[in-house]
Formats: structure tokens, C-alpha cells, sequence
């Protein structure tokens, strides 16, 4: 009997551990994440292949996706701030997939009837079919953007509940899923699109949506009925204190009760408000959402973890990632698709080293020193980049002009071939594992130069996913509740600002030759980053940085255990 019992308390805490809030979000976010990475995948690879093997359809949909989450990502957090959480959630959740399923059914037509659709109109229909699918995958993603906010900002906080370790270790399993569906997901969905075809794999990506919609839909209504907590907002919660506070002066007056005389108060009280907007014009109407966007960037610039939150933005100024930029540099330097994607699971293991990492620090140091430490080592680590511009083996070449290749362009010279061969090495880069390459490359005489820089790339990940997880909990920790989803939507719109200012710069200097100049551009941002981070840390402990703490002392520090859940 007194084996039994231990058993039996083990088994009811596995079972109350895989019936929990957590756990339940934990599985809605891999299913919802197996999908955006399957579908961010394969869209750029089905839009090359409709346009024959051209970057342009890819180009213009990361530009329209970039440009529309830079202008909209402070109305979308408005929108999360202002509605229930139930119904953002399920809104953005049946949008997304909803736009997924017609992408992927559009597709579907134009792969099996492209060259009907070509001699129609001239190929207007086509075009049509182009536009229709970048405009509703964008719909997607910025319903995707709505529900990271809502669920990895705004539910993880608070089933946390006010305990910031359950916080830290909630953003670090969710963290460690992204890592391992941004490496098996791509690989699923190539491998349908090798041995089978693109049709298939749009149908097989359309089922996919279809399933996880339904599922990602019970799982959050699941996890809203365990955690009463989400049902109230802090605008919900402020009213319900003014009605108790309103509530005796009625009942005393008439005699009613507080129930019966709470609600007609409230009507009450706001026809004879003083301050009662009257009805808006057309105009003040239509600039509302200018006016929404305004007060959301003022927000963020007022906000005590601004230069936290600037810092995350600044690393992404960067090429030294495992982007299109990089595995296409990479194959112009002589490694094959084997060998990139071996760096890649290299690099997905060094993401999940530094989100453990991130937990076991935190303890030791506390929150902002985490930071401090994470983005110390990040910098050691991209020395080894630096380094690597000037290694044998490098093909930094001063006297080449990284404008060459659009003078030439622009010109109507004829292009260079090594500007034509680097093209075709990003293009092959995309699928480097179900495509041949084009052309056998040169041998290099050393490898020397893109060894050093990928070792400082795979290593700096640890340091990377530790200081962006720091970021992240500060920002979930310091930001009012009322206020979330305005914040984290303008910082998604600085994150997405300087991706898109890495992506000129690379139009810019496109050539290998110019990629070194490339690298410690990037570097230098990734350097004032830390620095502004420095600054926010520095001005919240001041000479305490630099000095360890222990647990019992980490709660004198300015990140508070206690979560913010009012204004």
C-alpha cells in the first residue's frame, strides 16, 4: 500500500501536468507554428516556381508583408488591447488558416492550369491569380502577427499568474518549439515537394491548415475555461470596481439591491458624464486608425524598457543569420546543400542551448543581468565573423564596386558572371535539397574564411535566443496589461523595419565581394544594440551589474516578480 501511493501521486501529476493551461498552450502553439514555418517554406519556393525561377514574386511578397506589418502592427495591437481575449484569439486563428487554405487552393489552380491561364486575357488572369495570392498570404501573416501577440504576450502571462519563473520557463518552451518546427517543418514539406510535386505539396499544406484550425480552436477554448483569469481585462475589471463603488449611494436611495441597481447606474452615469464624446465626424472617423497608430509608437517611446526593446530591433540589421542572404553567400563559397543544412541543425541546437541557457542564468543573475551577459556573449562570438572577413579564403575585394552589378543593370551592360552566378547560387540556396545546382562551383583555395564565419554565427546563437527572451519577459513583465498588444505591435514593426533596411542593404551590394563589408556592418549594429542595452541596464541596477547576486537578492532588482496586470 505504501508503494502504491507514490505511484499513484506520480501518475495524477503527469495527468494534471498534460491537462494544464500550459501544457494545452504549449500544443496550440506547435501546431500553430508547424504550420506558419511549413507555409513561410514553401510560398517562397512556389512563388519562384511560377514565375520561372525568378526572385521576383518572393521579392515583392516580403516587401508588401515587411511594409504591412511596419505600418499596421500598432493598429493590430490596439485591436488586441480593446477586444476580449477569446474572440482576438479565434478571430485571428480562423483568419489566418482561413487565408492559408484559399492561398493554397489558388495555387493549386494556377500549378495545374498555367498555361491555360497564360493565353487568357493576355495572361491578366495569371497576373490576377499573382496578386490574389501575395494579398491574402499577407492577410495571413498579419493574422499570425496578431496571434503571437495575443497568446505568446499576452495568455502566457497570464497563466503564468504572478510567479515570474513559471513566466521564464513558459517563454523558454515556447522559444525551444519555434527552434525545432523552424528545422522539421521545412523538411516535411521539402521532402513532399520532391518526391511528389508542388500541387500536392499546396494540398498537403491546405489539409494541414484545415486539421490544425480545428484543433488550435478547441485547444484555446480549453485552456480560456481552466484559466478564469483570461476572461477579464484590466478595462473590464476597472468598470466593475466603479460599480461597486457607485452601487451603495442607489441602493440607499430607492432600496433596491446592489444587482438590480448596478446596471441602470452604469447607463445612468454615462449619459450624464460630463466629458461624453459626442458623435464623430466622417473625417475624425477615417483618421482614427492614424490617430491609433500615433499613440501607439508615442507609447512605446515612453515606455521604461524602450532601449530594451530598441536593442532586440537592431539585431535584425544583419546578414550573419541562416536567411536566404547567408545560405546563398554560403553556396558561392563552395558548400553544397548537405553541408547547409547540417549548419542549420547546428544552429537550431545552439537556439535551444541558449533558451536553457536563459532559465539557468536568470536564476543565478536575475532578468536584466541575463541580458547583460547574453549580449556580451553574442559579441565574442561574432568577433570569429570579423575575423572571417579578413581570413584566407575570403572573397573581400575592396577594389570591386558593390554597386557594380546595378550600374551594370541600369546601363543595359551585360551582366558580369559572377553577378549572374550569384543570382542563381541564392536562388538554388532556396532549395538547395531537392535542386541540382546549375553549375559546378570553383574550387576555393581555403576554407578557412567561411568556416570562421559560421562558427561565429552558430555560436552567437546562444547568446541571440538568451538576450531575446530577456527582452521579451521584460517587455511582458514592465508593460501595463491595458497596453500589451500596442506595445509588442510596434516593437514587431521596429523588428521588421531594420529586417527590411538588411534586405536594401543587401540590394545594394549584392556581390560576394562585397559581403565582408556586409558582415561588420552588421556586427556594428548588433554592437550599438547591446550598448542601448547596456544603457537600460546600467540605468535600472547601476553599479549592481556588475556585481553577482543571489536569489534572496534578485528581488531588490527593478524587474519586480510581480506582473503588471492594471493600469
Amino acid at each position: 500500500m505504501d508503494n502504491s501511493r507514490p505511484k499513484k501521486t506520480c501518475c495524477v501529476s503527469v495527468r494534471d501536468f498534460f491537462t494544464s493551461a500550459k501544457f494545452l498552450i504549449y500544443m496550440g502553439h506547435a501546431l500553430s507554428t508547424w504550420g506558419d514555418r511549413m507555409w513561410n517554406f514553401a510560398v517562397a519556393v512556389f512563388l519562384v516556381e511560377l514565375y520561372g525561377n525568378s526572385l521576383l514574386l518572393t521579392a515583392v511578397y516580403g516587401l508588401v508583408v515587411a511594409g504591412s506589418v511596419l505600418l499596421l502592427g500598432a493598429i493590430i495591437g490596439d485591436w488586441v488591447d480593446k477586444n476580449p481575449r477569446l474572440k482576438v484569439a479565434q478571430t485571428s486563428l480562423l483568419v489566418q488558416n482561413s487565408c492559408v487554405i484559399v492561398c493554397g487552393i489558388l495555387l493549386m489552380v494556377v500549378f495545374q492550369f498555367k498555361e491555360q491561364l497564360v493565353e487568357l486575357y493576355n495572361g491578366w488572369i495569371l497576373t490576377t491569380c499573382y496578386i490574389l495570392v501575395i494579398s491574402v498570404a499577407n492577410i495571413a501573416n498579419l493574422a499570425s502577427t496578431a496571434t503571437a501577440i495575443t497568446i505568446q504576450r499576452d495568455w502566457v502571462v497570464v497563466v503564468a499568474g504572478q510567479d515570474s519563473s513559471t513566466l521564464a520557463d513558459m517563454n523558454a518552451t515556447v522559444r525551444i518549439i519555434d527552434q525545432l518546427t523552424n528545422i522539421l517543418a521545412p523538411m516535411l514539406v521539402g521532402q513532399i515537394m520532391a518526391f511528389g510535386s508542388p500541387f500536392i505539396g499546396c494540398g498537403f499544406i491546405a489539409g494541414w491548415n484545415l486539421c490544425s484550425m480545428c484543433v488550435e480552436y478547441a485547444l484555446l477554448w480549453t485552456v480560456y475555461q481552466k484559466t478564469p483569469a483570461l476572461s477579464m481585462k484590466s478595462g473590464q475589471k476597472e468598470q466593475q470596481q466603479e460599480l461597486k463603488q457607485l452601487s451603495p449611494p442607489k441602493e440607499l436611495e430607492n432600496g433596491q439591491s446592489p444587482e438590480e441597481s448596478s446596471q441602470p447606474l452604469m447607463i445612468e452615469a454615462s449619459m450624464v458624464k460630463p466629458g461624453a464624446p459626442k458623435q464623430r465626424s466622417c473625417c475624425y472617423q477615417v483618421s482614427e486608425p492614424l490617430r491609433t497608430l500615433r499613440a501607439g509608437w508615442v507609447a512605446y517611446y515612453n515606455q521604461n524598457i524602450f532601449f530594451a526593446g530598441m536593442s532586440l530591433s537592431f539585431l535584425y540589421m544583419t546578414v550573419l543569420g541562416f536567411d536566404c542572404i547567408t545560405t546563398g553567400y554560403a553556396y558561392t563559397q563552395g558548400l553544397n546543400g548537405s553541408v547547409l543544412s547540417l549548419l542549420m541543425g547546428a544552429s537550431a541546437v545552439a537556439g535551444i542551448c541558449g533558451t536553457v541557457a536563459f532559465t539557468w542564468v536568470r536564476k543565478k543573475c536575475g532578468l536584466i543581468r541575463t541580458g547583460f551577459i547574453s549580449g556580451t556573449a553574442q559579441l565574442s562570438c561574432l568577433i570569429l565573423c570579423v575575423v572571417s572577413v579578413f581570413a584566407p579564403g575570403s572573397p573581400l575585394d575592396l577594389s570591386v564596386s558593390p554597386f557594380q552589378d546595378i550600374y551594370s543593370h541600369l546601363m543595359g551592360e551585360t551582366v558580369l558572371p559572377e553577378a549572374e552566378h550569384s543570382l542563381t547560387s541564392l536562388l538554388t540556396a532556396v532549395n538547395a535539397t531537392t535542386a541540382a545546382p546549375a553549375e559546378e562551383l570553383p574550387p576555393l583555395q581555403s576554407y578557412m574564411s567561411v568556416s570562421l564565419l559560421f562558427a561565429g554565427v552558430i555560436a552567437a546563437r546562444i547568446g541571440l535566443w538568451s538576450f531575446d527572451l530577456t527582452v521579451t519577459q521584460l517587455i511582458q513583465e514592465n508593460v501595463m496589461e491595458s497596453e500589451r498588444g500596442v506595445i509588442n505591435g510596434v516593437q514587431n514593426s521596429m523588428n521588421y523595419l531594420l529586417d527590411l533596411l538588411h534586405f536594401i542593404m543587401v540590394i545594394l551590394a549584392p556581390n560576394p565581394e562585397a559581403f565582408g563589408l556586409l558582415v561588420i556592418i552588421s556586427v556594428s549594429f548588433v554592437a550599438m544594440g547591446h550598448v542601448m542595452y547596456f544603457g537600460f541596464a546600467f540605468k535600472s541596477l547601476g553599479s549592481r551589474l556588475f556585481l553577482c547576486c543571489s536569489p534572496e537578492q534578485k528581488v531588490e532588482e527593478v524587474e519586480s516578480p510581480s506582473l503588471p496586470t492594471t493600469v
